[in-house]
């Protein structure tokens, strides 16, 4: 069955747009009729993913409520409407606990959890009064407990919890929420990790591979497939749900 066209006359915004999931995110919105806008703190990536989806740019830290309400606002400004909503932005300050600093545990809170919480509250006001819309927030396999991420694993079970406790307050409005959990995905993050670790990213990403059951890592694409599904019509009786996009149970 044909996608094409299937988000025609909907506005996406992605936060956390620019690069990644995200990106790739933009890309399958853009290619099914959308009008896309990228939000990210970089405001030069975001132009440039923007511009080979056809989509627009707006620069925001999520962790800032003014931000996050300008990028709101930009997107809906030409319709007055926002249709869809996914949370992309994200940071690692990874460390052992007794390692980890204020700042290390603060801002990877304020980015993840905060800058979900900002936007989905603001995008609400949208989606309630025109008594409709999605919203996918990403969370990640780490929400399950992982060694040295303290911060992230907190952020992201929290991201788990906001989405549930959404999809109770919002769905009388016909607003669906629901929570993709990816695991290993090639990114700049992983490549970073790889590089904390003293190794080269063919060696992280073959060794993970090793270790997942259908044998490869996870691709942005693999994600922002589930994400595209559970914003289509075909998904809006889902609601509330997590899922992991992690190449196995």
């Amino acid at each position: 069955m044909s996608t094409e066209g299937r988000f025609a006359g909907k506005v996406a915004l992605i936060t956390g747009g620019a690069n990644g999931i995200g990106a790739a995110t933009a890309a399958r919105f853009a290619a099914g009729g959308a009008d896309v806008v990228v939000a990210d703190f970089d405001e030069a990536a975001a132009q440039k993913t923007a511009s080979a989806v056809g989509g627009r740019a707006v620069r925001c830290d999520v962790t800032s409520r003014a931000d996050v309400e300008a990028a709101v606002a930009a997107a809906a400004e030409p319709t007055g409407r926002l249709d869809i909503l996914v949370t992309c932005a994200g940071i690692i300050r990874d460390n052992l606990l007794h390692k980890m600093t204020d700042d290390d545990w603060e801002s990877v809170i304020a980015t993840h959890l905060r800058g979900t919480f900002l936007a989905a509250q603001v995008a609400q006001g949208h989606m309630v009064s025109q008594r409709s819309g999605t919203m996918v927030l990403v969370s990640s396999t780490s929400a399950l407990g992982n060694r040295g991420q303290a911060n992230y694993s907190a952020a992201k079970a929290g991201i788990q919890g906001l989405a549930k406790t959404l999809s109770i307050e919002l769905g009388p409005f016909g607003i669906t929420v629901n929570c993709v959990a990816p695991g290993f995905i090639v990114s700049q993050m992983t490549e970073a990790t790889a590089a904390r670790m003293g190794v080269s990213m063919e060696q992280f990403v073959e060794a993970v591979a090793e270790q997942t059951p259908v044998r490869r890592v996870g691709q942005p694409d693999d994600v922002a497939g589930v994400i595209e599904f559970l914003c289509s019509h075909d998904a809006s009786y889902v609601s509330g749900q997590v899922i992991y996009v992690r190449g196995g149970p």
